[in-house]
């Protein structure tokens, strides 16, 4: 059966003017650095045919020589454009339409894959094409002549090049709002400005937020949760969160003014292991709660006191469902192996959001949503209907077509996290998490309840 994987991202900017970059195919290496070239035997039309190269020695040398031409199967100017490459035993088909949509376009890219070689070739192609593709999505908003107006809001981004980080970016850019980013490590790959710093200490870095209209600061800098949770490891997450949002805090103080809109990350993994306590953002945090979870949280929400800025939300962001991300391609991961079973006794609260509502909440905080005014204060970024952990891989198994699987027991992941540099709390653990402000202010997910979102990610 054929399976789609489909991308949307609002461009601030008419079809023609997007079309007037992807109109050319030759032009998709300029904005997908996964293509290193394009070729096409004539001028764009319906049933034209060109050759293109993906990026990487191994492909290149096997798709240069073996590749047979790929066709333009549609070409509607300012409408839409769709490439079939042939396959061995299948077809690759990728496709973009263009909508107008509230004043600007909604680009929709969708990649599928049909025929016997399905499978090995959306491992080996689809994951080369769709990496980091609301950043592609930046860059040909920007080709296309996307600037940002007078009244744009400028966005700095400490961590601007995590996972998290990358689509805020490559969202606001698209929707015609100046990004800057601050990290340890500058990505080349990234179209945005960028500022390197030691995520301690101030330095020139604060240049970037010394700007004559609107700024707003997204605070996202933390090492990845993802590890062992040795006394060492646990004490270098607290410190990676606390000293760079202490370093924030003193970076604002020299400013001549407040910056507009801080939003400052948090988690859901505050309450710790909540059991069947109902979280909301006035829920008492636990004392002590676990090391790694509580006591990297509080005190990272902690540092944040002080900020100069005229309005400070505190995410408290749950698991974040997104097709890209570790979290989500571990878990599928297993479940297509038949590792898909419920963890432990499989009653745990697992509390989640997927992407696309985190990013609307997001907006929504930096006062860029006419329909949803958020207060000051702490917001849970989950939505209003979390699951148990059985439920999930249940959700999971049926979603990727996979049977029945096992329950794992509680000491054989933990052993199993040792091999795989984890911790076993983020699985055994959990919590029921959910918001009353965003509910009180009508915020709307778009996808609320897990089946649509997983349907969404894992076609």
């Amino acid at each position: 059966m054929p399976r789609t994987t489909t991308y949307t991202q609002w461009i601030a900017l008419p079809p023609h003017q997007v079309w007037s970059v992807l109109g050319d195919p030759r032009r998709w290496p300029e904005w997908n650095p996964a293509v290193t070239s394009v070729i096409l035997h004539d001028a764009p039309a319906v049933g034209v045919t060109g050759d293109y190269m993906p990026r990487g020695r191994a492909n290149e040398a096997v798709h240069g020589r073996f590749a047979k031409p790929f066709v333009l199967a549609t070409f509607v100017p300012d409408r839409e454009l769709t490439i079939e490459q042939p396959e061995p035993v299948g077809t690759m088909r990728m496709r973009w339409t263009l909508t107008p949509r509230d004043g600007g376009t909604e680009l929709a890219q969708s990649l599928t894959f049909s025929g016997a070689s399905a499978p090995a070739m959306r491992k080996v192609v689809g994951d080369l094409l769709l990496t980091d593709t609301r950043t592609a999505f930046a860059r040909l908003a920007l080709l296309a002549g996307l600037r940002p107006a007078e009244d744009a809001l400028t966005a700095v981004i400490a961590g601007g090049t995590g996972a998290l980080g990358r689509n805020i970016a490559a969202d606001l850019t698209c929707r015609g709002h100046l990004v800057r980013v601050i990290t340890r490590r500058k990505a080349a790959e990234l179209p945005y400005e960028q500022y390197e710093w030691d995520g301690r200490t101030v330095g020139e870095w604060v240049a970037a937020l010394r700007n004559p209209g609107r700024t707003a600061l997204i605070n996202l800098a933390g090492k990845l949760v993802d590890c062992r949770p040795t006394d060492r490891n646990v004490a270098e997450l607290r410190r990676s969160r606390v000293d760079s949002t202490r370093a924030l805090v003193e970076a604002s103080k020299t400013l001549d003014r407040p910056i507009d809109y801080w939003v400052q990350a948090s988690t859901t993994a505050i309450w710790a292991d909540a059991g069947e306590i109902r979280c909301t953002e006035t829920t008492p945090l636990p004392e002590p709660g676990l090391p790694q979870m509580t006591g990297v949280a509080a005190p990272w929400e902690r540092a944040f006191e002080g900020a100069n800025a005229a309005h400070r939300t505190i995410l408290r962001t749950s698991i974040v469902l997104d097709r890209d991300a570790p979290a989500m391609k571990r878990l599928a991961g297993l479940t297509k192996a038949g590792l898909g079973g419920s963890v432990g006794n499989g009653r745990q609260w697992f509390s989640w959001i997927h992407l696309d509502d985190w990013l609307a909440i997001v907006r929504a905080a930096l006062g860029l949503d006419a329909t949803v005014t958020l207060p000051d204060g702490i917001i849970v970024a989950a939505t209003d209907f979390p699951v148990r952990n059985r439920d999930l891989m249940a959700g999971l198994r049926r979603q990727l077509h996979r049977p029945w699987a096992p329950p794992t027991p509680a000491p054989a992941l933990t052993i199993g996290a040792v091999f795989l540099r984890t911790d076993p709390a983020l699985g055994l653990t959990g919590r029921h998490a959910t918001s009353e402000v965003l509910r009180a202010a009508g915020f709307r997910f778009r996808y609320p309840t897990l089946d649509e979102a997983l349907s969404d990610l894992l076609p």
